[in-house]
């Protein structure tokens, strides 16, 4: 059984705002810039998200944030994948609270679908690794102002096979009531002209489904490498909506972080 304990921000006031209105007033301003962006042919069962701090992969969150518009009422449960940054992990780690916190308020975890993910033998629990992880941690502002009401099955990725991401995915793929999001940024302290031709390959191999991502090439290379498996399996669609780094946002060009967001759509004759 989960604690009855609430995991707080372990971020707030370093990757994005602690204050509740001045992080709404952020979002809400990311989200308009986004707003020009052209519509998915259909709205997204998928999306591949960056996590850095918002001044700097905040602009190309938005973009694939902007596409869950029409999602608003629909989407019941999130399904969120992040490496893990700071305590090791074998499998996939789920925490031991029943939700988790941010400036704009709690977001329950989905009790019943945690506990379907239990007898997988990859998936096991572990409040250390979700205490201070950002990668998870920064989606949530941006879902929390998206949709309306939405409960999470939050998934700290380890030293894991994509296989067993994959295995993960399937279990909790239900149906237009259910988004997954895995966060990941690309590559790191390259130069700017360096990044942009490492990203640009990391993103092909994204958009033609093939491939094993390493670490080098994106820090959540293991969930979405799990993702592609199943986009395969499902025939998914993926769209590259934004590919930049911190040196077109916030930052110096002498040591870039890479950023995408990607939207993967259901096949209109295999989709559900």
């Amino acid at each position: 059984m989960l604690n009855r304990e609430i995991r707080p921000a372990a971020v707030a006031g370093l990757f994005y705002s602690e204050n509740a209105a001045t992080l709404h007033g952020d979002i809400q301003a990311l989200l308009a810039a986004a707003a020009p962006l052209a519509a998915l042919p259909r709205p997204p069962k998928a999306l591949i998200v960056p996590h850095a701090g918002y001044i700097y992969s905040g602009p190309v969150a938005a973009k694939a944030y902007a596409q869950l518009r029409p999602l608003r009422d629909s989407v019941r449960r999130v399904v969120l994948l992040g490496p893990v940054h700071r305590v090791p992990v074998r499998g996939l780690a789920l925490p031991n609270v029943t939700a988790f916190s941010t400036p704009l308020g709690t977001v329950a975890l989905d009790h019943d679908w945690v506990e379907r993910l239990r007898p997988l033998r990859q998936v096991t629990v572990s409040g250390a690794a979700h205490a201070m992880e950002h990668s998870l941690e920064v989606q949530l502002p941006f879902l929390q102002t998206v949709l309306s009401d939405f409960r999470l099955v939050p998934l700290a990725v380890g030293d894991a096979r994509a296989e067993q991401v994959a295995e993960v995915i399937e279990a909790t793929w239900g149906g237009a009531e259910t988004l997954i999001v895995v966060s990941s940024d690309l590559s790191h302290y390259l130069s700017y002209e360096h990044a942009r031709r490492v990203d640009a390959e990391t993103c092909d191999t994204i958009l033609q489904l093939r491939g094993e991502l390493s670490h080098d090439q994106a820090c959540g290379g293991t969930p979405i490498n799990g993702l592609l498996q199943v986009a395969r399996r499902r025939h998914l669609t993926p769209h590259l909506l934004d590919l930049r780094n911190s040196g077109d946002t916030a930052g110096d060009r002498t040591r870039v972080v890479g950023y995408a967001a990607v939207g993967f759509t259901e096949d209109s004759i295999h989709g559900h």
